[in-house]
């Protein structure tokens, strides 16, 4: 499905390279992630596949297609982007999602999209709300939001940048089982990066463990081990089994 291949990017021309040739592989419904210190480069990865930031030199490519070639609302048919912090303004649930649909109805929408709106709404568990305010609903709910009026965009990628950085943990878990539901079911691929271990090793199917703008180890979950963790966290650590769980243990 996506295809990363040498990625190099540096903030101005004298600026020290963030990406040192970043290649990584993402198959179809298998929800990746980025592991890595702060300024490992994995922001600013995902800001170069979702157009934010343009690379240097490297090439990705989607299902085939050059994505670093696409027109950013071609982009956005095929790739969607949940941020940590969102704003919304002054709208209502209903409007928010529908906005998702911009890359495909332009500049007036029609029935279709307000149809696939209150598709994603039920789906989301969010019919209840679609009159509601976003401002006035709780941070997981605002969250909720987020992914859905992603989904509006029928995407076939679902980039994350760390969905639960502001969660608790009741709905940093419905968030991450959200995005794993979409990953099983609707076959989108997953793409994200987080800071908690434990909830990574429980969540992900592919780990990309960045150190110094490269990917250093490209692993499945049961291949990720200890040692790979020391290195790139540059910490002592184990992963022990816990009942039916993985889990990291650290000096």
């Amino acid at each position: 499905m996506l295809r990363v291949e040498e990625l190099r990017f540096r903030y101005g021309k004298r600026g020290g390279e963030v990406l040192r040739g970043v290649s990584l592989t993402l198959g179809e419904g298998e929800i990746g992630v980025l592991l890595g210190k702060n300024g490992a480069g994995k922001t600013t990865l995902l800001e170069c596949l979702l157009g934010i930031r343009r690379p240097q030199s490297g090439r990705v490519f989607f299902r085939g297609e050059d994505l670093l070639a696409m027109k950013q609302r071609e982009r956005a048919r095929r790739v969607a982007y949940v941020p940590q912090n969102i704003r919304f303004g002054a709208l209502t649930v209903f409007d928010s999602v529908l906005l998702g649909r911009v890359s495909r109805f332009g500049s007036r929408c029609g029935e279709e999209d307000r149809q696939c709106t209150r598709r994603v709404l039920e789906e989301m568990g969010l019919e209840d709300f679609a009159s509601r305010n976003v401002e006035e609903l709780s941070g997981g709910e605002r969250q909720k939001v987020a992914v859905a009026r992603a989904l509006a965009q029928e995407p076939q990628l679902l980039i994350f940048d760390e969905p639960a950085g502001n969660l608790d943990i009741a709905n940093e878990i419905l968030i991450l089982r959200e995005a794993a539901r979409l990953a099983r079911e609707k076959g989108i691929g997953v793409l994200t990066s987080l800071h908690d271990l434990d909830r990574a090793l429980a969540f992900g199917d592919r780990f990309y463990l960045m150190k110094d703008g490269v990917v250093k180890y490209h692993a499945a979950r049961e291949e990720v081990s200890g040692d790979m963790l020391g290195d790139v966290f540059g910490v002592r650590a184990r992963i022990a089994a816990l009942e039916d769980r993985k889990i990291v243990l650290t000096d």
